[in-house]
């Protein structure tokens, strides 16, 4: 039997790099399960648009606080149990969704969901990383972005399917959402720890501490962090307004259709991370300029109110914020002490989930005054201006050092 230099067994390890995947994912594709139900969340349970974009805010801002106050958890007390407690967690939500009858019991399950995201994506990206063989940091990064996006991708393409074809549209997705969450739970029991909370009990830091960037990789990992958030800003609005832009404006009633969007743009991210390596030299302009593309797409789907330059929005802005948090995530994988490095990891994600949640909530206040089309538009000039000042930023900044 070949084991490792701490004495596990190389094969225990590769089936904990599965284990910690399959966790991943199933955490994550629950958060995205909701955003083709919206519509009928809104019809069945009587609230608006805004509403909608808080319930999706809520979220993200739930992720935000988890990441900043919970997000270095991991390197003080183990990554396995913290993946236990995000998957516990994640349980609860779908429990509570699974019984919701009113828009404040959504709002409790978003924020579960959040809390559960947030200790998912900082331990196991981290977790990942030490489970992989040695020099396996950039293939740890693209599977955890790999888990990580193919969850958000798969959410709503679940709820799509069984909201159109199955009964009880909004209940059954969530028991085989908190199926396999219980599956998950139980196999963790065969993953190893790789991250021994230290020994010394009295001089130990407060395990809540703030999460922190090291400060040689500070320049690099603002601009991949900005650029990636720029695109979760996208994605995000995409995520909550969608389904609304489709049955009020373009009148497609089709739950499928709500959902391919959605799970387009994450599979695209997915894509996008694995082209990252390729392009690593010049990854601020590629992305940036997908990102620019991206944001005319919505702006024409706006105007025309076509389902076609959406779609297509989707997959650009997907792929370049693919792009841009592969690159943050080999950079913070490989440049980073495995004693701060779920820390680094949830710093990162923070600043991606706070420009997913606020320009959200604002198109949904917008909405309200504006209009729908009207709001989208806006929304997709200021995302311009934003990707401009970045790439402009890191063109005139110090070059990026390689790891």
């Amino acid at each position: 039997m070949v084991v490792d230099d701490r004495g596990v067994p190389v094969e225990r390890r590769r089936i904990g790099t599965v284990v910690v995947m399959g966790a991943f994912w199933a955490t994550m594709a629950g958060t995205t399960v909701p955003t083709p139900l919206y519509p009928r969340y809104e019809h069945d349970f009587g609230f608006g648009a805004l509403a909608v974009t808080v319930i999706f805010g809520v979220y993200a801002l739930a992720v935000v606080a988890g990441l900043l106050t919970l997000g270095g958890l991991s390197d003080r007390l183990g990554r396995r149990p913290i993946v236990a407690v995000a998957l516990i967690l994640a349980i609860l939500a779908s429990a509570v969704f699974l019984l919701a009858g009113n828009l404040a019991e959504l709002l409790i399950g978003r924020v579960l969901s959040g809390l559960a995201a947030a200790l998912m994506t900082g331990a196991a990206t981290a977790q990942l990383a030490e489970l992989a063989a040695p020099g396996g940091h950039t293939r740890a990064g693209r599977l955890a972005l790999g888990a990580n996006m193919g969850g958000l991708a798969s959410g709503p393409l679940l709820a799509g399917v069984l909201g159109e074809y199955a009964p009880w549209p909004l209940r059954l997705s969530w028991w085989v959402i908190g199926v396999l969450l219980l599956i998950a739970l139980t196999a963790l029991v065969i993953v190893p720890e790789t991250r021994k909370a230290p020994g010394d009990t009295a001089n130990r830091a407060p395990a809540t501490r703030r999460p922190s960037v090291p400060a040689e990789i500070r320049g690099p990992f603002w601009r991949a962090a900005l650029l990636a958030g720029s695109g979760f800003a996208v994605l995000g609005v995409l995520t909550a307004v969608t389904g609304l832009f489709l049955a009020q404006v373009a009148h497609i009633h089709s739950l499928l259709a709500t959902c391919s969007i959605v799970t387009v743009a994450f599979v695209a991210i997915g894509s996008g991370q694995l082209l990252a390596g390729r392009v690593e030299r010049v990854a601020s302009l590629v992305s940036g300029a997908g990102l620019l593309v991206g944001a005319a797409l919505i702006a024409t789907a706006m105007a025309t109110a076509a389902y076609s330059p959406l779609l297509c929005a989707a997959m650009v802005t997907g792929l370049a914020t693919g792009i841009a948090i592969g690159h943050g995530i080999t950079l913070i994988n490989t440049r980073t002490p495995a004693a701060t490095r779920g820390g680094t990891v949830s710093a990162f994600f923070a600043v991606l989930y706070i420009l997913l949640a606020l320009p959200a909530i604002g198109v949904g206040s917008l909405v309200g005054t504006l209009g729908l089309r009207t709001a989208g538009s806006v929304f997709a000039a200021a995302v311009a201006v934003l990707v401009i000042a970045v790439v402009a930023g890191s063109r005139t900044g110090r070059p990026e050092t390689r790891g």
